[in-house]
């Protein structure tokens, strides 16, 4: 279909004037009708956050999206272009992209009345109708709004008085788009101020000038709790303008956690090839965000975002990638001991209380994925607390013997699949374990549980386990109280032990 050019011949194709709040609220309602997702590849809102976005289009408000960081505030918002149609007509060389029935800047006006039906329109991509702004506390009311501007006034020789002097901000140059603002209360407090006028009654004001640009605008900010008490506040009476505040949350299960991972994890295709996983790799790596969630360590209010499983997953591949390599490998299958990898994506994404600082990023992060091993090994094994008190019935019984005897294993971060499969293999007891309780897995998968359940008998105080400086050695708990470290072993035992018992 060819498009109409002219504002005459838009005028002849019946097109209607929309504002961009109707466009949304009409392809909303078609795609409700059609049974269509909204917002693709969005997962765990479906039934929370999502029917209140579609709640407040339909409504056409302006929107506050608000919550800890990694929440897909940002990517709810830029989905919402999806809502509008697919192209608009927009009078040629207008900067505030004047709709050609309906202009508001002065040079779309001048255009229309010197032309008349042979004024030229373009067509503007919804791609090209979402602007976004992150707010710092640099951000000026000229960035925003606009201002005066001293070198086109002497290069069209005009008055200060004259209107086309001014320099449009991003706000009016956002005229029929979306527009985001991210993170609201790092804006400052003045410059919050000069947005009360567009969102309540929909124009701006610039410096002296009498102008009103009745702009039509959607509006969406975001906004993380803490702000509001640590760095700034959204002011109230703009609070009060923003029509609906949407709170959104965590994945409230790990099955949805892995999904989103799993979605948004950077995986290339020689890893895929290369790294065989599993899906208890993936619990855990979920698991390790669900305890620095509830962590004594780790601020609450901050939040642990969906970032740190997605850096984790992909660190965790690339550590069994990295092993495959240096032993000229050509597949692999992640283990355990790769999870060393993760460390690095927990300590920059935690924010710790102060009794956290004092234990150190790396020491909270290690405790957390040995709580999250020590909550995945119950889906798997048998409590260990159970045979407490009748260790004669314990399926632990003969791992557990053998550490007491005297014996130890050193399971290497590089070692080779033929050296880890020999480690592994030569514990008593631990294959027959993995053959009793977790039946009919492939050879591989049995190697990964029989490490899991050394790491997880370590973390129910059952064995020791010590961090050597290129792996973990396991050993009886008891003797490994009376021993002095061996040379490549760190000299940590204390806290080893305590994070096994918690």
């Amino acid at each position: 279909m060819n498009k109409p050019k002219t504002l005459g011949q838009l005028k002849a194709s019946g097109y209607q004037f929309k504002t961009v709040k109707d466009e949304l609220r009409a392809n909303l309602i078609s795609k409700l009708k059609n049974k269509e997702n909204v917002f693709e590849g969005i997962w765990g809102y479906e039934e929370t956050v999502i029917p209140d976005l579609e709640r407040a289009i339909l409504a056409g408000h302006d929107i506050n999206l608000l919550g800890l960081r990694g929440q897909a505030k940002t990517r709810l918002a830029r989905l919402m272009v999806h809502l509008l149609d697919e192209y608009v007509p927009v009078i040629e060389g207008s900067e505030l992209n004047d709709d050609p029935l309906n202009p508001i800047s002065r040079f779309g006006m001048d255009k229309v009345n010197e032309l008349g039906d042979n004024t030229p329109i373009t067509w503007l991509h919804r791609d090209d109708r979402y602007t976004e702004k992150l707010a710092t506390p640099d951000v000026s009311i000229a960035d925003l709004i606009g201002d005066v501007d001293p070198i086109k006034a002497a290069s069209l020789r005009l008055p200060y008085s004259d209107e086309r002097v001014i320099h449009f901000g991003l706000i009016p140059r956002s005229h029929r788009c979306i527009f985001v603002i991210n993170e609201l209360p790092d804006l400052q407090a003045r410059i919050q101020v000069a947005l009360f006028n567009i969102l309540q009654e929909g124009d701006i004001q610039i410096r002296g000038f009498k102008l009103r640009l009745p702009l039509e605008i959607q509006f969406v900010f975001t906004a993380n709790p803490e702000d509001y008490t640590n760095r700034g506040s959204i002011v109230t009476p703009l609070k009060d303008r923003i029509d609906s505040q949407i709170i959104t949350h965590y994945p409230k299960t790990l099955e949805i956690g892995k999904r989103i991972t799993q979605q948004e994890a950077r995986i290339r295709e020689e890893q895929n090839k290369m790294v065989s996983s599993a899906e208890i790799a993936k619990d855990i790596i979920e698991q390790i965000a669900v305890e620095a969630r509830k962590s004594e360590y780790v601020d609450a209010k901050s939040g642990v975002s969906a970032r740190l499983t997605i850096s984790a997953y992909e660190n965790l591949i690339a550590a069994a990638e990295r092993r495959s390599i240096i032993n000229n490998e050509k597949t692999t299958f992640l283990r355990v001991s790769d999870f060393v990898g993760v460390i690095p994506s927990i300590t920059g994404k935690v924010e710790l209380v102060y009794e956290g600082q004092q234990e150190g990023a790396g020491i909270v992060a290690q405790n957390l994925l040995g709580k999250a091993i020590r909550t995945q090994f119950l889906n798997y094994f048998p409590d260990p607390d159970k045979f407490r008190k009748q260790k004669e019935k314990s399926p632990y019984k003969k791992i557990t013997n053998w550490f007491g005897d005297g014996n130890t294993v050193d399971l290497l971060h590089d070692l080779s699949n033929a050296e880890y499969e020999k480690a592994l293999r030569a514990v008593p007891g631990l294959l027959d374990l993995v053959n009793e309780f977790q039946k009919g897995q492939e050879t591989a998968l049995k190697l990964f549980l029989m490490e899991f359940a050394l790491h997880g008998l370590a973390e129910y105080s059952l064995i020791s386990k010590h961090n050597l400086t290129a792996g973990h050695q396991f050993k009886d708990l008891l003797s490994s109280m009376f021993s002095l470290p061996k040379e490549g072993q760190e000299d940590d035992d204390e806290e080893d032990q305590s994070f096994g018992s918690n």
